[in-house]
């Protein structure tokens, strides 16, 4: 493994590639969310791994003898400076975007990024703005929750949300809008949110949670199921273990802080719906934000008592639920007689691009 510092930049020595003459293409990203599972794909795929790390973490990543190579940095934005860059274009990387990208960086931040992005960066915008994101799932036909636009006309329960990835800390419920002046001038207070940030409201949609993970192939034109699961939550969850009348004298706005994911399986009668739904968001991408929907996504939301899917979220590209799958998932394990994990599966994606001279088609 080697380290680089980006306040001492080092040459970096191009990796070659013996069986063709050419610069080895590698595969980095940055080292939270979902980093393991996506170098130790790109590494069982035989790709040249990097991981840019914050100081912080690098004892963690040192662990782990599949990252080639950790560019050292005291803040994930440093990917931004020339110095970063220039490291990575020398490696020929192809940078992998995950939660921590969206959450630490502004869209023009991301879409500044000079390397190849994995899958559509612009379409990362439409993630990380609420008003956006729910004009594509509008277009995709999705069934979403009706969303709130001003505090004065909550009118039953609601869930009011921060903007971008922000793994579901300063989440809060809301019955009405005293309730939510209340909660929301309490989080400002304890430094949870600020004032000045927007917030969208919905509708509260109850049921089971069910974030559907999937992966478009624009190689082959082909949508994949690749599993589903369910997130854990701080400490709202907890809450649920506490008897209703300790609950009524507490004043604690509850948080959805996400902890970790646990997998679900659906009844096979709904998997119809699901590649329906797929389908529909990767066609209404291809309509408003080209080049569309490559690679993974994940559409997110509930089933009620009657098995039908609200849908109240979509990530626009890999999600942290898909680190429990990194020996495979029950519906990967359909289409591949492998273990295929969703970071072996960009790998994959990108290793095919590459034999085809089609990297540019699934990069942006």
């Amino acid at each position: 493994m080697r380290y680089f510092n980006t306040s001492h930049l080092h040459i970096v020595h191009k990796v070659q590639n013996t069986t063709s003459g050419i610069i080895m293409t590698s595969i980095a990203t940055l080292g939270s969310h979902c980093a393991l599972q996506v170098l130790k794909g790109a590494k069982d795929e035989g790709f040249k791994t990097i991981l840019v790390c914050e100081k912080k973490r690098e004892k963690l990543y040192r662990r782990f003898p599949f990252i080639d190579e950790l560019i050292i940095v005291d803040s994930f934005k440093e990917v931004l400076d020339e110095k970063c860059q220039s490291i990575l274009q020398q490696n020929n990387a192809v940078l992998i975007p995950h939660g921590t990208l969206i959450a630490q960086m502004s869209s023009e931040e991301i879409e500044s990024i000079k390397i190849p992005i994995f899958g559509n960066k612009w379409i990362l915008r439409w993630e990380s703005d609420r008003e956006m994101k729910e004009k594509l799932m509008i277009e995709a036909k999705l069934p979403i929750p009706a969303p709130v636009t001003n505090p004065k006309d909550i009118n039953k329960l609601v869930i009011v949300k921060r903007q971008g990835a922000a793994g579901g800390k300063g989440y809060f419920m809301a019955a009405n809008e005293e309730d939510y002046n209340t909660k929301r001038e309490q989080l400002i207070s304890e430094g949870v949110i600020s004032k000045d940030e927007t917030l969208y409201i919905q509708e509260y949609a109850a049921g089971v949670l069910a974030y559907l993970q999937f992966f478009y192939s624009p190689l082959k034109n082909e949508l994949e199921f690749f599993g589903v699961d369910q997130r854990h939550e701080s400490d709202i969850e907890g809450l649920t273990r506490i008897p209703s009348e300790q609950q009524l004298k507490s004043d604690k706005v509850p948080s959805f802080n996400v902890i970790g994911n646990s997998p679900l399986v659906l009844r096979e009668s709904l998997l119809e719906e699901v590649y329906n739904m797929g389908e529909n968001f990767v066609e209404a991408a291809k309509r408003m934000v080209k080049p569309g929907m490559n690679g993974p996504f994940c559409i997110e939301g509930v089933y009620d008592e009657n098995a039908k899917f609200t849908s109240f979220e979509f990530s626009a590209r890999i999600v942290a639920g898909s680190n429990i799958y990194m020996d495979g998932s029950p519906y990967y394990s359909l289409l591949f007689n492998e273990s295929m994990s969703m970071g072996k599966r960009i790998a994959r994606e990108i290793k095919l691009a590459l034999e085809s001279n089609q990297l540019e088609k699934i990069t942006t």
